[in-house]
């Protein structure tokens, strides 16, 4: 199945000039743990609450003085809309990363996460295992 078809369309973002402040009211209210960074349509970076947690009060950084372009990760990695769950999975492993922005060319198109493949996979087992009890005897 295409990443395509797993990931959230609906991605949260920020231009690089956007306080941290800014970021972490947004990760808040729209209870996510990433925002995308983005140039127009396309993605320069992402801050995650990690990022926020580290790069500001871990360094005890003024918020009120830094952007995202201050704190965002901006080797970002992403994977194109066609690949599969696995190369997504292998991906986020190799990269040692649970945020993964996906692109058709440079153009951001979505996101898929750690805990939406853990869910799906989830999913999964769940209908294997209904399955398996519509075809187990009874005992």
């Amino acid at each position: 199945m295409p990443i395509e078809d797993l990931a959230r369309s609906e991605v949260v973002t920020a231009d690089p000039g956007t306080s941290v402040t800014e970021l972490a009211n947004s990760m808040e209210s729209k209870d996510v743990g990433s925002i995308v960074i983005t140039e127009g349509d396309e993605p320069v970076g992402i801050v995650t609450d990690r990022d926020l947690a580290l790069r500001v009060v871990g360094a005890d950084v003024d918020p009120g003085t830094q952007t995202a372009e201050d704190v965002m990760t901006t080797e970002l990695t992403s994977i194109g809309s066609e690949a599969g769950f696995y190369e997504a999975a292998d991906l986020m492993a190799e990269s040692g990363i649970r945020r993964l922005p996906v692109c058709e060319g440079d153009v951001l198109v979505g996101i898929i996460t750690a805990d939406d493949l853990t869910e799906l996979l989830a999913d999964e087992q769940q209908q294997l295992a209904n399955v398996i009890r519509a075809q187990r005897p009874e005992y």
